[in-house]
């Protein structure tokens, strides 16, 4: 059961999001599972997940301050992507990449395979954590509904990927881990890792000093 876009957003504020600066990914990779996603980001962190062009329920997402800045501040290094991005090099076929910028009357668009620039590289990346967090996040939210006893298994792969920082947006799991940590629904073990990912999440550690 994937979440509907504005789910979190009001239709006012979606109205006054769509005259911000805006960012957008989408991927073509004939093939893969999914073989498209499209991820657009505003100004203020408010973002959309869709799987395909004519996904009919998109996901939507809230980036923390933080990384929106990191991923505008990307989009800056990269001239707002009005230069190419494609490497010279010969590599193998990783998929049909795009980058548009969005802002009032102001719009470009570059597309790549591959490319050297470590700026695009990381820009690149943010999306694709982007990507794997709403797939765990449908994932999980999925098994809550129709598989039980699948629950710890989707946990167990959502640690994993918040232990290799996988995962950004991290606030939106918040509800639905406290539901599992507080149903009896879900077994024991799955309702204990659930409320630790919780609990990691709402106090992350500290970075230890240099």
């Amino acid at each position: 059961m994937r979440r509907l876009a504005g789910f979190v957003l009001l239709a006012a504020a979606a109205l006054v999001a769509a005259d911000l600066p805006r960012i957008t990914y989408s991927k073509a990779f004939p093939g893969s599972t999914p073989d498209y996603v499209e991820i657009s980001v505003d100004k203020e962190g408010h973002g959309v997940y869709k799987e395909g062009k004519t996904d009919d329920s998109p996901m939507d997402f809230q980036l923390a301050p933080a990384e929106t800045e990191a991923v505008f501040a990307l989009a800056a290094k990269l001239d707002r992507f009005s230069r190419p991005l494609e490497s010279p090099l010969k590599v193998a076929f990783m998929g049909d990449k795009t980058f548009r910028w969005e802002n009032g009357s102001e719009k470009h668009e570059v597309k790549f395979n591959y490319s050297v620039s470590i700026e695009a590289q990381q820009l690149w990346d943010w999306f694709e954590r982007i990507a794997e967090t709403e797939q765990r996040f449908a994932l999980l939210d999925n098994a809550t509904h129709f598989d039980k006893l699948g629950v710890n298994d989707a946990l167990l792969g959502m640690e994993a990927a918040f232990d290799h920082k996988r995962l950004v947006a991290l606030a939106q799991f918040l509800p639905l881990l406290d539901r599992i940590a507080g149903s009896e629904r879900y077994m024991h073990m799955a309702r204990e890792r659930a409320a630790a990912l919780a609990d990691t999440i709402r106090n992350p550690p500290k970075a230890s000093a240099p």
